[in-house]
This record gives C-alpha cells, sequence and structure tokens, in this order.
C-alpha cells in the first residue's frame, strides 16, 4: 500500500513513520510519500527519518517531493496535515484575535475560523487532484479545524473522507484508567461520547455491565490523576454528569483562559514558531543527530500543550503525554479500511446512520441522526465502527440543554465557515465571527475579519475571487 502524507514536512510525520516501522502497523504500508510545498522542511523530516533507531525488519521506503500530481499518482491512502501559511499563520490566527480581546486559540473561536477560511481551498484543491488522480483512495483528515475541513470534503469525497483528532480517544483512555474500566482493545461499545471535532462529552464508560463514570466523577483524588479530571472542579463535573474534552475548558473557564493567555509573555504559535524556525535547519545539517534533537522538541512542545491551564507552572504527566496519538489512531483506522479487521474509533464523520442500526424511536428514525438532535448530514464526532465501507457511527444519546444548544450553535458557525471559504462568501464569514459563542458580536466580528484580512491577504482575494 502507498501512503501520502499531504503535509510531509510537518513535526509530526517522524511519529506516523515511527507506527509504520514497528509494532501492530509494521508492513501496512509498502511505501511512503511526502508532499510538501516547502523542500527545505521536507529536507528537515527526511533527516529525521533517516537517523531515526532502526526498528526490526525492513526499513519502510520513503519519497519525497514539492509535486502534489506526482505524490497523488498511485496513492492508495492520503493523510492530509497541512498547515497553510506555517507556523507564522498560527501566531496570526491567535494574535489578532488576543489583540481584540477574545479568546486567541488556534483551533476554538475567532482563530479556528481564521484557520479554517484560508485552510480550506487549500483541501477542496487536494480534493478535487484525488479525485483526478488516484480516485479510488481514501482521505484520512489531521488537518484543523478537522470538523470544519472535513465538512467541506464531503461533496466531494462522500464516505472516502474521515476527520481523525486524538483528543476524545485520548480522554476516553485516560479516563478509563482512572477509573480502572477494562476497555477492549479496538472496542467502544461500552463507551458513550458525543460532540464536534474539540467540542465533546464523555457521557458514559461502562465497565463490568455498569456505568463507572458517576464513581469517578465523584471521586477527587482519581479526577486529578489526568489532564482532563483537573481542567474543571470536581463539583462541577459531578453536577455535569460528563467529561468535557480538554477544548471545552476555553468554553467552562472562558475568561480564565483569556487572561491566562494574555498573561503569557509569547503566544503559543510564537512560541512554537520560534522553536520550528530554530529548529528545521539544525534538523536539515544534524545528520545522525538529527532524530535526538527532534525528539527533545517534541517532548517541549508536548508539555506546553494547554500551558495557559495549568496556572501553578505545572507539567503534564507521562499517563496524559501518551493519550494514544493522533498517529495511532490514523493507522488504525488505515487498518481497518484496507480490510485487515474491523475497528471502533472515534471520528469526525457524517451524522447520518446506516439503516441497518436505525434506533426504534420514531424521532430519532425521522432524523437517521447517530447524534439525536443534529443534523444528518452534519460532521460529528462520535464512536464509529470502521471496515473496508468506511466509518459507520454508532448510535448516542441525545445530548442534554445546555450542551446540545451549544452544539448547535457551534455547527452553525462552522457551516457558515465552511460556505465562506467555499464559496467566496464574506458575508458568511462575518456570520460565523458573530455567532460564534466566543465572540457574540456583531461589532466585534467586524473588526476580527477585517484584521485577519490584514493579515492574510489571501482572504480578499478569496472573496474577489467569488465576485463579492
Amino acid at each position: 500500500m502507498r501512503l501520502l502524507i499531504a503535509g510531509g514536512g510537518g513535526f509530526r510525520v517522524p511519529l506516523i513513520y515511527r507506527a509504520l516501522a514497528s509494532g501492530r502497523f509494521a508492513g501496512l504500508a509498502t511505501e511512503l510519500v511526502l508532499f510538501d510545498v516547502d523542500a527545505s522542511r521536507l529536507a528537515a523530516v527526511t533527516a529525521v527519518l533517516h537517523s531515526m533507531p532502526d526498528a526490526p525488519g525492513a526499513r519502510l521506503p520513503v519519497r519525497s517531493t514539492t509535486s502534489l500530481p506526482e505524490a497523488l499518482a498511485g496513492a492508495d491512502m492520503v493523510f492530509a496535515a497541512i498547515r497553510p501559511g506555517g507556523t507564522a499563520g498560527r501566531v496570526a490566527d491567535e494574535r489578532v484575535a488576543q489583540d481584540l480581546g477574545v479568546l486567541g486559540q488556534e483551533t476554538t473561536g475567532a482563530g479556528g475560523i481564521s484557520y479554517a477560511l484560508r485552510t480550506i481551498p487549500h483541501m477542496l484543491e487536494l480534493a478535487r487532484l484525488m479525485k483526478e488522480h488516484c480516485p479510488e483512495a481514501w482521505l484520512i483528515n489531521f488537518t484543523n479545524p478537522a470538523g470544519m475541513v472535513t465538512e467541506a470534503l464531503l461533496p466531494l469525497l462522500g464516505r472516502r473522507v474521515i476527520g481523525i483528532c486524538d483528543s476524545a480517544g485520548g480522554l476516553v483512555q485516560r479516563a478509563a484508567r482512572a477509573a480502572g474500566a477494562a476497555l477492549p482493545d479496538g472496542r467502544l461499545d461500552a463507551v458513550g461520547y458525543y460532540g464536534l471535532n474539540h467540542l465533546g462529552w464523555l457521557y458514559k464508560l461502562e465497565s463490568g455491565g455498569r456505568d463507572v463514570l458517576p464513581d469517578l466523577l465523584a471521586d477527587p483524588g482519581a479526577l486529578q490523576s489526568f489532564e482532563e479530571g483537573r481542567l474543571f472542579p470536581q463539583p462541577f463535573l459531578a453536577r455535569l454528569g460528563a467529561l468535557p474534552n480538554e477544548y471545552l475548558y476555553y468554553y467552562y473557564r472562558g475568561e480564565e483562559a483569556r487572561l491566562a493567555m494574555r498573561a503569557m509573555a509569547s503566544t503559543r504559535g510564537e512560541t512554537i514558531h520560534v522553536q520550528q524556525q530554530e529548529l528545521y535547519p539544525r534538523l536539515a545539517a544534524a545528520g545522525d543527530n538529527a532524530f535526538r534533537l527532534w525528539e527533545e522538541a517534541r517532548r517541549s512542545r508536548e508539555e506546553g500543550y494547554l500551558a495557559e491551564a495549568r496556572a501553578d507552572g505545572g507539567q503534564r504527566d507521562e499517563d496524559d503525554l501518551a493519550g494514544g496519538g493522533y498517529e495511532r489512531v490514523a493507522l488504525a483506522a488505515m487498518s481497518a479500511l484496507s480490510g485487515a479487521g474491523e475497528t471502533q474509533l472515534i471520528l469526525n464523520t457524517c451524522n447520518s446512520l446506516p439503516s441497518e442500526t436505525m434506533p426504534a424511536t420514531a424521532e430519532a428514525a425521522a432524523s437517521q441522526a447517530a447524534i439525536p438532535g443534529l443534523p444528518a448530514d452534519a460532521v460529528v464526532e462520535l464512536p464509529c465502527a470502521v471496515t473496508p465501507d468506511g466509518a459507520h457511527p454508532l448510535p448516542q444519546q441525545e445530548p442534554p440543554e445546555p450542551r446540545l444548544g451549544l452544539l448547535r450553535r457551534v455547527k452553525d458557525v462552522e457551516r457558515l465557515t465552511v460556505r465562506a471559504a467555499a464559496n467566496g462568501d464574506r458575508d458568511a464569514a462575518l456570520a460565523a465571527f458573530a455567532l460564534h459563542p466566543l465572540v457574540d458580536s456583531v461589532d466585534l466580528a467586524a473588526e476580527l475579519l477585517a484584521g485577519y484580512e490584514r493579515a492574510f491577504p489571501g482572504l480578499q482575494q478569496l472573496w474577489r475571487g467569488a465576485g463579492s
């Protein structure tokens, strides 16, 4: 199987290579193709791969190119992890919002809308070229904001596009460990999770035929043993009756997060930008030491994740850093799609249920929705059974209010953003900013959009290209 990584100069590519070269996924791919628009980044990542310690068996052949049509030719599977504008773009996503007094985060709120507006057009072009050069290939999308990007690609690729994120799966693993629950490998039948990408809740965790989540939520000591349990006060979680995805910190404790970010000497994006500007040339020239340098940088980067939520300056522990990794989620999906056996994963896919799994209630059946209360044709994040035919959502409970109201509102924001990016509709972009609950202001939305247009002149070209 030929696997293409679009965004092959990305910092996390060595994680994918390492997972393919050893362990349960060894032999899954016969060739790895790396595509990136930046030849210098490709050279740096290739240096890291060449310097990695040899795994048992033959090394995986790697080829790199800056030509996307060449990269796509003959591809059986495409992983997409692109970042238009690079880390400098992320700096602007965060800084424009923060300078206007709102949350400055890469995928949540204003920054996430900006990121999507400039990313979706590139991903649509990738999908069009896939239809031309490898029409039977699957696209597994890591590109953020993963839910919005995946929804934008559905009209072109249908069921052959699946969005992934390791955040929800990591939450399930950490919660199960804290609760002493045994989850069978590759099965999520005992797990209840619903939401959108970076906006979801674990609401059920069964072990031995009993839901152990209420006991976990009532145990302050157990909650303190993992990242999500530490992000929120125990009484709040007990009242909520669910464990929020870590990104809900920005909604439930938004003002605290905003002030913590403003107090930092630099934004998360600025820190990563400086690190990578210095690191990549060193990697390309490091020879046999490239992997060691990369591994040190990876650890430092992981420890700084969600630092604004750790006011005491504490570090994430080893269990938090070992939540599964998006590379293993992607490769587990790839393995099942290639016919190696069904698995169950939390994925971003269309909310419609296969007919044979339709619930009995008339209301749910009428909506054909795996997460009742959300549109059946919307991309959501939930447990899925993955087979060679694609990702098949598993039925979930209807979220209670106010969770359902928040999900509906953010889904409306996502759909407005997709329309703006796909059709060059500036009015839709303005409406998306104004509707987002972390902005919630028409005047502020206008300032945000104008700020992003100054930072990214390509947005002006997008609107003009659509004749608006």
